[in-house]
């Protein structure tokens, strides 16, 4: 099908003025917040998913690739159109359609922000646990496709965790629901697939999820250390006391100055690293978890604690980790950010590791990751103009995901497979794991249209690559 035939059927699905395709719009959409780069062949603004599901049709009778696409915070290339095609936008698709507090359900649109659903919660006295970092811009279809976590991670779990419903455009243009209000439907798992899958399956318009009631009573501490190996074990030590914070954060030298350059929370320039605690629950014994974290912290020499007296000074603190990203751009105009994650035991050797890596490559690395689960966030600084860095970053990126599996971790936490660690998943799995996966993704989208060249990498079979079996 000719692309002025194609763009007329797109327009006649979500009217003019909804579709880009012009070389300069058409650049908006060619990256995310990977490192990557491809061109789409059109953009197209969806506002239900009627309209996802004609536009779905519309590229299967053309043979084009497509792909959903919110606000394009992915970090590792899973909203980049590797193969071209048509990005469906939902970033309109942006409504909070029902709080239902006494299920303690809402349901929302994909192209809500994280961040917008928190704040309508707030006054209620509620809240959705899944915190991204970039909660103020992600969407809650990009924390499905990604499976997102955060910083509350730690004691409530991942996307999954809170996702109960979904709707589906799958790959062929049905609209079908997975999931529901209720905790439990007989049947195959079919939602566990699509959370995570990276748009890969399909496309989701609506989503359910589990809201909580705020807690009680919050405790929020910053912890400065001289040593990043006292505020590892100090993490360790928190868990194996059978104390479960809401989150335990860690960030060390070069992050702290990137942020405090940033954004002025108070964190100290000469401190090696700071741990972000918080604690929360019922008011009644708080005090007594107070004094158990503090007699941690000091047997593992912390050189200063600050315990957030309002919820001023909480969002303080808050605020610095929350923009840790965006801040390390005062220091290098690129950075390629790591999503390991390893046993909470193994941080201190691991994190070693890194330094090793950075040494060895000549690139400076800031640390700024999830302690409490062990999901570490390498910032890998360089200027991407420079080629010759480029690919050095990339090979030390693989080292660091390398490192994290030869101590039984794994290649991410919360931000996916992507484009950029594709060649990775060979780290954890085998010939017959991968192809398994290709069984799953060949049943949803037998021709391979539905975000192609993500998550799961070709594999060779006697028909020739999977990724183009037919």
């Amino acid at each position: 099908m000719k692309k002025k035939k194609l763009i007329r059927k797109m327009e006649s699905i979500v009217g003019k003025g909804n579709v880009v395709h012009s070389p300069t719009g058409l650049i908006v959409y060619e990256y995310d917040a990977s490192l990557h780069r491809a061109l789409p062949d059109a953009v197209t603004f969806a506002t239900s998913a009627e309209q996802v599901s004609s536009l779905i049709k519309l590229a299967n009778s053309a043979n084009i690739p497509f792909l959903p696409r919110g606000s394009g915070t992915n970090l590792s290339g899973g909203t980049v159109p590797a193969k071209g095609g048509i990005v469906i936008e939902l970033s309109r698709m942006n409504h909070i359609l029902d709080i239902d507090l006494k299920n303690q359900r809402a349901l929302v649109e994909p192209g809500v922000f994280n961040q917008t659903l928190q704040d309508a919660l707030a006054p209620l006295g509620y809240y959705y646990a899944p915190d991204p970092a970039s909660q103020k811009v992600s969407t809650i279809g990009g924390n499905v496709g990604e499976n997102s976590g955060g910083p509350l991670c730690l004691k409530y779990g991942v996307t999954t965790n809170h996702v109960l419903g979904l709707e589906v455009v799958l790959p062929d243009g049905q609209i079908v629901q997975m999931g529901g209000k209720a905790l439990e439907y007989p049947g195959y798992d079919l939602k566990g697939i699509v959370v995570g899958s990276e748009g890969t399956l399909g496309i989701v318009t609506k989503i359910i999820v589990r809201i909580m009631r705020l807690a009680e009573e919050v405790k929020t501490f910053l912890a400065i250390y001289d040593s990043v190996e006292d505020a590892g074990q100090t993490v360790s030590d928190i868990i194996a006391a059978g104390i479960m914070p809401a989150t335990l954060e860690m960030m060390d030298k070069l992050v702290l100055k990137a942020v405090e350059e940033s954004v002025h929370a108070g964190y100290p320039l000469d401190a090696e690293a700071v741990l972000i605690i918080e604690l929360d629950g019922l008011a009644e014994g708080m005090n007594h978890l107070v004094q158990r974290i503090i007699e941690i912290c000091k047997k593992n020499r912390v050189r200063e604690m600050e315990v957030a007296e309002s919820d001023e000074e909480r969002d303080r603190l808050w605020v610095g980790r929350k923009g840790a990203f965006g801040a390390v751009g005062r220091l290098y105009p690129s950075y390629m950010v790591n999503d390991g994650t390893v046993p909470r035991a193994k941080l201190p050797q691991v994190l070693k590791k890194v330094a090793e890596i950075g040494k060895k490559y000549g690139v400076p690395i800031g640390n700024v990751f999830h302690a409490g689960d062990g999901n570490l966030h390498p910032l890998i600084l360089f200027d991407e103009r420079d080629k010759n860095q480029l690919e050095l970053v990339k090979r030390a990126s693989y080292e660091i995901l390398q490192a994290c599996v030869d101590v039984g971790g794994t290649i991410s936490g919360e931000h996916g497979i992507g484009i950029e660690k594709l060649q990775a998943m060979w780290f954890l799995f085998g010939w017959k794991d991968l192809d398994a996966m290709w069984k799953v993704k060949r049943t949803f989208d037998p021709r391979n249209l539905c975000n192609p060249g993500k998550l799961v990498p070709e594999i060779e079979t006697e028909k020739g690559p999977t990724a183009r079996a037919r």
